[in-house]
């Protein structure tokens, strides 16, 4: 296994039967996540009531958020030469925390950059688990610094969103989500580099070709949505977002392709939008959202309101990894 980036697209996108075996590889390592039916508050009140709206609560998963079952199937892939060298992951949390959590499970090393604005809960998190904690001034740095580390120490790049292995980990919640509420009319899901959204879309067209499935990003981080506008994967020169998770700082090929065969629509929302959705999720669901979470809500409240009413909608709310401060911030921010 090369020391390179082990995401080296191997396929156009992802197949059923990639997916299954994907999906076999992971089980007992990866939680099935519940979904939920939303019947009160918001959805009650502003949506035409036959608009039914279904959670799939990702957050719940182990390491709290998605991001577990790509790096475990990227991790799998890797030979005992790979392992012995190490791994090494640039992320603002999420990714970071589950590559940490997933290294320590297959017995290798783990190296993690972070921006210094990264949550303290994440980077805390990561250290507890025995990762090196490697901090930048930025997003762009954290991900040169650890391409660099590619280079020097031999370690493998687990790609926090772009390849093969990570869109068919994240193709399982997919695959799930249409095992437990098969008749979807539309899927909703926050996309940050595009891992969730390609691998999700991947597995719900393939099954059910009728099926929408759109993806959120925030206008501070809508490096997919300029990518469709512009026919090609771009980068932003900056990102701006209270949904660290979503920040991504570029879009990538292989991810990039994907969504663009799978995709219907990118959509964009404001923070005061996502602010406003992580209050409605906590105060109606009693869940405890971080911003990148409630994107799917904020786009069914917001740009995707008139098109998904009276429609089976499923919402991907995918991960909680904020500390309490910083929730309690953004909720009285979306309650103001």
């Amino acid at each position: 296994m090369s020391s390179a980036v082990l995401d080296a697209p191997a396929s156009t996108y992802p197949t059923l039967h990639d997916v299954w075996q994907t999906a076999a590889r992971l089980a007992g390592r990866v939680l099935e996540t519940p979904v939920w039916r939303w019947q009160t508050g918001v959805v009650h009140d502003r949506l035409p009531p036959d608009t039914e709206v279904w959670l799939k609560l990702e957050l719940f998963q182990r390491t709290g958020s998605f991001k577990l079952r790509g790096a475990l199937n990227a991790l799998a892939s890797l030979d005992a030469a790979a392992l012995q060298r190490g791994v090494v992951a640039a992320s603002a949390g999420n990714h970071a925390m589950t590559v940490a959590h997933a290294a320590r499970a297959v017995g290798t090393r783990a190296a993690v950059c972070m921006p210094r604005h990264a949550s303290p809960m994440r980077i805390a998190a990561c250290r507890a688990d025995g990762a090196q904690v490697m901090l930048t001034d930025t997003v762009h740095e954290a991900f040169a610094l650890a391409q660099q580390l590619v280079t020097d120490e031999g370690r493998t790049m687990i790609h926090p969103f772009d390849g093969p292995r990570t869109a068919e980990g994240t193709a399982t919640v997919g695959l799930e989500l249409l095992q437990q509420v098969p008749d979807l009319d539309a899927v909703v899901v926050p996309v940050g580099g595009g891992g969730l959204c390609a691998g999700i879309a991947a597995a719900v067209k393939q099954l059910r070709p009728s099926c929408e499935v759109y993806g959120v990003e925030p206008y501070g981080a809508d490096a997919m949505y300029r990518s469709f506008e512009a026919g090609e994967p771009v980068r932003l020169e900056r990102v701006d977002t209270v949904a660290d998770s979503l920040g991504a700082p570029y879009a990538l090929p292989y991810s990039y392709g994907v969504c663009r065969r799978f995709v219907d629509a990118i959509v964009r929302v404001s923070d005061d939008e996502l602010c406003r959705a992580m209050h409605h999720l906590f105060r109606d669901m009693k869940l405890v959202a971080e911003p990148a979470a409630a994107a799917a809500t904020a786009a069914l409240l917001g740009p995707l309101r008139t098109r998904l009413e009276g429609r089976r909608v499923g919402l991907i709310v995918c991960g909680s990894n904020i500390d309490a401060q910083r929730f309690s911030e953004l909720l009285a921010r979306g309650s103001a």
